[in-house]
């Protein structure tokens, strides 16, 4: 049996689903973080795929700038995160719709 492209599609949809619930359910935010990163992921196994299948080069070209904003979200998330924790010494995103200027 060969892995085909229908596998990488069914499961880039698993960790989509995965990663949307993660984003939907979580109250702490370095889950939500993580959640995050599952739904890039899985974008990005779905455009190396069907770049693949194509024999193309613009879904990993795609799939790499993904990773590259990725991972400049999650610098600047984790920063806010360290000063929210400094803060008010919780990462709850309950304490966050509390928010006063």
């Amino acid at each position: 049996m060969e892995i085909g492209l229908n596998h990488y599609l069914v499961l880039s949809t698993i960790l989509f689903s995965i990663g949307l619930v993660g984003v939907m359910r979580r109250k702490n935010l370095l889950m939500l973080f993580f959640a995050t990163e599952i739904l890039l992921n899985s974008v990005n196994i779905s455009f190396a795929a069907i770049s693949h299948y194509y024999g193309d080069l613009t879904g990993q070209m795609f799939a790499f700038f993904v990773i590259a904003i990725a991972a400049s979200e999650v610098a600047v998330g984790l920063g806010l995160l360290i000063v929210w924790h400094k803060k008010h010494n919780s990462i709850d995103l309950d304490t966050m719709s509390m928010m006063r200027g």
